[in-house]
C-alpha cells in the first residue's frame, strides 16, 4: 500500500494524476488525509521545489493598531509575517524536536543552570550587517525588560545573568531549567539588529523575506532575501503578500477565485462544503492549541472561585466540540495543557456538564443579575456561535449570561487581556512550563486571567528545575489541578489548526505546533508552474 501511494505521489508532483484522485484512492486504502497530504508534500519536495511566482495568503487576525515589533506580536497575521522576515535562534519541528537556527547549538552545565548558546556565523540582516552574540544578548534582554510589554517576558524572568564570550551568549539561570532551550522557540523572541532596540518596528531581522509592504489590517509583503543564510531551502517564491481578511466567508471565496493561495482559519461548519470545491485542500492538524473563556480573578464578580466553578460545571463540552469545532478537536478540561505535551497526566478527572450542581455553586456565591461576556469572529472560528450555544447551557443552571459581539478590528487591544470575561484562543506553547510561565505565573504580561497565586508560581518554579521526569510529571498534574479547580480559565475545547490551500500549492508540511505549517506557510510552499 505504502508503495502504491508513493508511487502516485510522485505522478500528482508531475501533473500526471490529479490531488484529488490521489486523495481519493488513500482514502479508499484507509489511509488518513494527513498522511497522504505528507506524502505528496514529500514528493513534490523530491520534484524540487519551484523557483520565482507571487504568493498570496488571506489570512484572518489583522488590526489596524498592529505593529511590527515582535514583542508586541499577538495576532495571527504578524505571527506568520513574523515567519517571513524574522529569524529565531531556534524552532519548533513538527516532530516536536528542536531545529538549530541562528544558534548552532545550546549546551548546558550538568545542573541545567548554565546555558551556552553558540550563534551561527555568517547569518546577515537584511540591512547588510552580519548577525552578532551580542545581537542576541540585546534581543534577550530587551524582551526581559519589564518596559518593553513583550509577551515572552514571563518566560524569561528566570535569567540572572548573561554575557558574551565571542560568538557565545552564557546565561545563568536563578534556578535550573531544563527546557531553556524551548523558551527561545518563542515566536515574539525575533533576533534583531542591537536587539531592537533602535526600532523594533522596523522589521529588519534575517528571515527569507524583506518587508517591502506594511500596512496594518490591510495587508503586508515581501521580497526574496538574496542573502538568506539557509539559501534556498525557504523563501521560493519572489514575493509573498498576506491581505487580512476577517470575513470567514469572504476568505473562503477569496480562495476560490484564486485571489489568494492559501487561507487560515477554516470554520469547521464550512470544512465539508470547502473540500468540494474544485483545486481546494483542506490542511487540519490537532496540536496544543485551545480557545478559551476567560476570567479575571481579580475582578468582581469572577473574584469568587464559587461563581468560577459554576461557570465552569454550566460549560457543556461535548455539545461545544460537536456543534462548534464540528469534531476538529477534543474536550478540554479547564486548564491550558493537553496529552499533545509528553509530561500531561491524562488521569486527572474530566470536567463534564452539571447544571444542577452549577446551580449550587452559583446559588453559594451570592452573585445574582446577569454576566457580560465578550466575543467577536475574529476570537477563534465559531466564537459568537459558541457564546450563544454557552449562554443557553447556563440558563439551564439558572445563569444569565449578556453576550456583547465585539468588532474584530480593535478585539486584540481592546477587549482580550482588558475586559473581565471574553472569549481568546492561544496556540499552545512547546512545553507545559513555557505554557504556565507565558500566561498564568502572576508575574506575565499575558496573565489574562489575572490569576496571580503566590503559591502556584512556586509550584511551576519547582517543576521546571526538577531533572527527574517523573516527579516532574507528578508536579505538573498538580499544578494542572489547581489550575482546574480554582483559575479563570474555562477551555470547552482543544482546536485542530485548519488551513486551506488552493490550485497548485506544493510543499505544505502539516504541523500541530501552530496553524499555517508553524507560520511558515508562505516561505515553504510554491505554485506549480
Amino acid at each position: 500500500m505504502s508503495n502504491e501511494l508513493e508511487f502516485l505521489s510522485r505522478y500528482v508532483a508531475k501533473g500526471k494524476l490529479s490531488r484529488r484522485d490521489f486523495l481519493g484512492r488513500a482514502a479508499a486504502l484507509g489511509v488518513s488525509a494527513t498522511f497522504a497530504n505528507n506524502l505528496l508534500a514529500s514528493a513534490a519536495r523530491a520534484e524540487g521545489p519551484i523557483k520565482g511566482g507571487h504568493l498570496k495568503a488571506g489570512l484572518q487576525g489583522g488590526e489596524s493598531s498592529n505593529v511590527l515589533d515582535p514583542a508586541l506580536n499577538l495576532s495571527q497575521v504578524n505571527f506568520n509575517f513574523g515567519k517571513c522576515w524574522g529569524e529565531l535562534l531556534v524552532d519548533m519541528k513538527p516532530d516536536g524536536t528542536l531545529e538549530n537556527r541562528i544558534a548552532e547549538a545550546i549546551e548546558s552545565s550538568p545542573d541545567a543552570k548554565t546555558w551556552t548558546l553558540k550563534i551561527r556565523k555568517g547569518i546577515e540582516f537584511h540591512n547588510g550587517k552580519e548577525v552578532t552574540a551580542d545581537d542576541v544578548m540585546a534581543t534577550i534582554e530587551r524582551h526581559a525588560d519589564a518596559n518593553s510589554k513583550s509577551a515572552a517576558l514571563g518566560i524569561l524572568q528566570g535569567i540572572d545573568t548573561m554575557k558574551v564570550d565571542g560568538s557565545e551568549v552564557i546565561i545563568t539561570l536563578k534556578d535550573p531549567n531544563a527546557d531553556f532551550p524551548y523558551l527561545m522557540a518563542d515566536y515574539h523572541l525575533v533576533i534583531q539588529p542591537n536587539g531592537g532596540k533602535d526600532d523594533p518596528n522596523a522589521g529588519i531581522s534575517a528571515g527569507p523575506y524583506k518587508v517591502t509592504v506594511n500596512e496594518p489590517g490591510v495587508r503586508y509583503g515581501g521580497e526574496k532575501f538574496a542573502n538568506y543564510w539557509q539559501g534556498d531551502k525557504l523563501g521560493h517564491a519572489d514575493q509573498i503578500e498576506i491581505v487580512v481578511i476577517n470575513d470567514p466567508t469572504a476568505r473562503m471565496s477569496a480562495l476560490q477565485g484564486g485571489q489568494v493561495h492559501m487561507i487560515n482559519r477554516v470554520e469547521p461548519k464550512i470544512v465539508d462544503l470547502l473540500k468540494r470545491a474544485p483545486g481546494v485542500t483542506i490542511q487540519a492538524a490537532s496540536g496544543r492549541g485551545f480557545y478559551p473563556f476567560n476570567m479575571f480573578c481579580d475582578t468582581a464578580p469572577f473574584d469568587n472561585n464559587d461563581l468560577r466553578m459554576a461557570l465552569k460545571l454550566a460549560m457543556d463540552r461535548e455539545e461545544m466540540l460537536d456543534k462548534i469545532l464540528r469534531g476538529y478537536g477534543e474536550v478540554g478540561n479547564d486548564m491550558p495543557v493537553n496529552r499533545a505535551y509528553p509530561l500531561f497526566s491524562d488521569d486527572i478527572e474530566q470536567r463534564k456538564f452539571d447544571p444542577e450542581k452549577a446551580a449550587e455553586y452559583y446559588k453559594k456565591s451570592g452573585h445574582s443579575g446577569s454576566i457580560l461576556l465578550r466575543t467577536s469572529e475574529v476570537a477563534f472560528p465559531g466564537a459568537v456561535d459558541a457564546a450563544q450555544l454557552y449562554q443557553q447551557s447556563c440558563a439551564k443552571a439558572g445563569i444569565k449570561i449578556e453576550i456583547k459581539r465585539e468588532p474584530g478590528d480593535g478585539y486584540w487591544s481592546e477587549v482580550w487581556n482588558k475586559q473581565p470575561f471574553s472569549l481568546s484562543y492561544w496556540g499552545g506553547r512547546p512545553t507545559q512550563d513555557q505554557m504556565y510561565s507565558t500566561a498564568y505565573i502572576s508575574s506575565a504580561d499575558w496573565n489574562d486571567t489575572r490569576w496571580k497565586r503566590p503559591e502556584f508560581d512556586k509550584m511551576v518554579i519547582a517543576a521546571r528545575g526538577e531533572l527527574d521526569e517523573a516527579k516532574r510529571k507528578q508536579m505538573y498534574r498538580d499544578i494542572g489541578v489547581m489550575m482546574r479547580d480554582e483559575g479563570g480559565l474555562i477551555v470547552p475545547f482543544f482546536n485542530q489548526y485548519i488551513d486551506a490551500t488552493g490550485k497548485g500549492v506544493q510543499g505544505w508540511v502539516s504541523n500541530p505546533n501552530q496553524e499555517m505549517c508553524n507560520g511558515y506557510a508562505l516561505a515553504m510552499c510554491w505554485l506549480e508552474a
